[in-house]
């Protein structure tokens, strides 16, 4: 009487889970794993860059030289190297990357919920995120970041207020069809309340999709920082992907110095295409579908 059972037991232990299943499926693209290893060289190059090359500061007696064994990726018109600018940009373009993602994955997905389980505030919601969508990114945050002053925090700041609405509209049209589901619905009859509720069933139903806005969100970041910083809106203090464009914009030597603009140009497109495609790869390990191809 007890085999049958424990036969049981035994196949339902063995069965993978949907975490494990996923990553399976991501482990046989090629793409993803490629992607997901540039984007883990970039951490630690962000983690460990006093190990790696020294503070950009100063002047330099080799200004503007092109690439060679001394100078990996040559120098800018005051002698700096650019290798280390680069590296020392990895830390903030990442840093200001993570930073604002959180923030804007945070509001984002708190407005998304809120909307998707009470009708009355998601006609509210589905009205901002509308309008926020509509309005021009770029000028409004030029316009908030010159009023507010040159800064990290401000950076940060900017980016997520800007970000948030895209987040809030892919994880509200996912909310939407969950909270339809009959397990809700019993969630409510057993005297759940509303807050455990969205916590305990809504956010990890929503979950896979608030993983690829975090990637997507943090590309999208270092971009937007990357043209803040490039227009003279970025912190003065720290150098960033963008700082190194914009200081040589500032030099005249964009033109005439083709180096200085490549190389921080090639670790935001690093950033850029690793991110989306670790985002594709893993949206189709999620999808069962896809696995089974």
């Amino acid at each position: 009487m007890t085999a049958p059972g424990i036969a049981l037991d035994q196949v339902v232990a063995d069965e993978p889970t949907a975490a494990s299943a996923t990553w399976t499926a991501f482990r046989r693209n090629p793409l993803g794993l490629a992607s997901l290893a540039v984007l883990a060289a970039l951490v630690v190059v962000a983690v460990a860059a006093p190990l790696i090359a020294d503070y950009p500061g100063g002047y330099g007696p080799a200004v503007l030289t092109p690439p060679s064994g001394q100078h990996w990726f040559g120098t800018d018109n005051l002698g700096r190297d650019i290798f280390a600018e680069v590296v020392w940009g990895t830390r903030i373009s990442m840093l200001v990357a993570a930073l604002s993602s959180a923030l804007a994955i945070v509001i984002g997905v708190l407005v998304a919920v809120l909307g998707a389980y009470f009708p009355k505030v998601d006609t509210v919601v589905g009205t901002v995120v509308d309008l926020a969508l509509s309005l021009p990114v770029l000028p409004l945050m030029i316009l908030v970041a010159a009023l507010a002053g040159p800064s990290l925090a401000t950076v940060v700041v900017v980016i997520a207020l800007f970000s948030w609405p895209e987040v809030a509209r892919v994880v509200r049209s996912q909310a939407l069809a969950v909270v339809r589901l009959p397990y809700i619905d019993a969630a409510r009859l057993t005297g759940g309340s509303w807050l455990w509720i969205i916590r305990r069933h809504l956010v990890p139903a929503v979950a896979p999709v608030i993983v690829v806005s975090v990637v997507l969100t943090a590309s999208r970041a270092v971009l937007s920082a990357a043209g803040l910083a490039f227009l003279g809106l970025g912190d003065p203090n720290s150098w960033s992907w963008g700082r190194i464009l914009y200081e040589a914009q500032q030099s005249g030597a964009m033109s005439s110095a083709w180096w200085t603009t490549l190389f921080p140009s090639l670790a935001m497109l690093a950033l850029v295409v690793s991110a989306t495609l670790i985002s594709i790869a893993y949206n189709d390990a999620r999808n069962p579908r896809t696995r089974e191809n």
